[in-house]
């Protein structure tokens, strides 16, 4: 029995955006077609040429299952090649106003610095941004390695930078040696002498991170924003990028997608997102993500569409057994066998699939009631594998069907 075409799935959830199952390059010339010089900021977390395969924890039930993510495994000719097409595409894509922050670590932050400072201009760069964090072993035989490289480029000498967005009240910690003392209205201020002049900061004003954050902490293996990607970066590090770069309805885009993070922190701020990614674990990860996000839709008033748009046909993924039963005056579906991580039901609109009922983590021997609707089943695996199949043809080839 042959699968259904498919271009790719469509939501409605409280914030939209789109996801594209494809490699940066096989996209990049619809990406410039549709959004060339209109996207405000652009935050990459590429691999980092380490060597590794990266893996995902994905929940079955007591016994999570570890899958294979992505490999970076490139040489580092053909590393540089793949990331030179990809800052172009990004140099493209930018709006005058707009900005590139490249996320990297010290395997190839001085080869990415030169790059960018080849495509962008020298003249365009703004900072290196050091996140430095706690987390990972300690080093007999160096010093620890503590922090990566968060490469800003901006598009030209009009990019929209708002430190305001970062600011949080000094409060009454002393900083610098500074004198603690009242002014004319009784209210704390704090004041240094440097060079001959006198500076007064009070209590209320505001102050602003630097070019060092170590104020935002890697992942601990039991944060419950913890998505089981390997790589996973914290929302609070995007939400800070993309706050001082960006304006509510502004677009954000990141095509080394991972888990997301960049589309969850840019929908919490009222940004438009576009991810790419090449993994189906990626696609399989995020799509849960979101889905597990939303709320009660009594609760807000408009949904707006959420895209995952296949840019390369799914992995092959063979017809899962199934139970299809008819009991009660309507249908019900139970798996029969363990691996699904998604399982959904709907109808094809304009080659898409849209989902009226789905489970994120479908268990063995589960009954799910068949929406009435519903004439089309969505299953996937662990390894993002998935497949869509008309329900009527299961029913006489499922075990147990009545």
């Amino acid at each position: 029995m042959s699968r259904i075409p498919c271009k790719g799935e469509l939501y409605s959830v409280e914030k939209g955006g789109r996801f594209l199952l494809a490699r940066f390059q096989d996209a990049a010339a619809a990406l410039r077609e549709e959004y060339g010089q209109q996207v405000q900021t652009i935050y990459l977390d590429p691999p980092f040429g380490t060597g590794d395969v990266f893996m995902a924890k994905l929940p079955r039930g007591q016994s999570p299952v570890k899958v294979p993510a992505y490999q970076d495994d490139l040489e580092e000719a053909d590393y540089l090649i793949m990331m030179e097409e990809a800052l172009r595409l990004c140099h493209d894509l930018l709006a005058p106003a707009g900005s590139l922050f490249l996320h990297i670590d010290y395997r190839m932050s001085a080869q990415m610095r030169l790059l960018l400072d080849k495509i962008f201009g020298p003249q365009n760069f703004v900072n290196e941004i050091i996140w430095a964090y706690r987390s990972g072993g300690r080093a007999t035989r160096h010093f620890s390695r503590k922090h990566d490289n968060i490469l800003l480029y901006r598009k030209s000498r009009h990019m929209y930078f708002n430190i305001q967005a970062l600011g949080t009240p000094r409060g009454e910690a002393r900083r610098n040696h500074m004198k603690r003392s009242l002014d004319a209205e009784g209210r704390v201020c704090y004041s240094i002498r440097s060079n001959g002049r006198e500076y007064t900061y009070s209590q209320d004003s505001l102050i602003f991170p630097g070019d060092v954050w170590s104020d935002i902490g890697h992942l601990h293996q039991r944060d419950p924003e913890r998505t089981g990607y390997s790589t996973q970066k914290p929302t609070a590090l995007l939400e800070r990028i993309i706050q001082v770069s960006s304006r509510p309805g502004d677009l954000v885009l990141d095509f080394f997608a991972g888990s997301g993070t960049t589309a969850a922190a840019a929908a919490r701020l009222g940004r438009r997102w576009i991810l790419a990614d090449a993994s189906p674990v990626s696609m399989l990860v995020f799509r849960k993500r979101i889905l597990a996000s939303q709320r009660d839709p009594s609760l807000f008033a408009e949904q707006e569409p959420f895209i995952l748009q296949y840019g390369a046909p799914l992995p092959e993924f063979p017809r899962p057994a199934l139970t299809l039963s008819r009991r009660r005056g309507g249908q019900w579906i139970r798996p029969e066998e363990e691996g699904l991580a998604y399982l959904a039901m709907g109808i094809m609109e304009d080659g898409y699939f849209r989902p009226l009922s789905y489970d994120l983590e479908p268990g063995l021997k589960q009954t799910l009631q068949v929406p009435r609707e519903a004439d089309i089943l969505y299953a996937a695996d662990m390894h993002g594998r998935g497949g869509i199949w008309h329900l009527e043809t299961l029913e006489g080839a499922c075990a147990g069907s009545k």
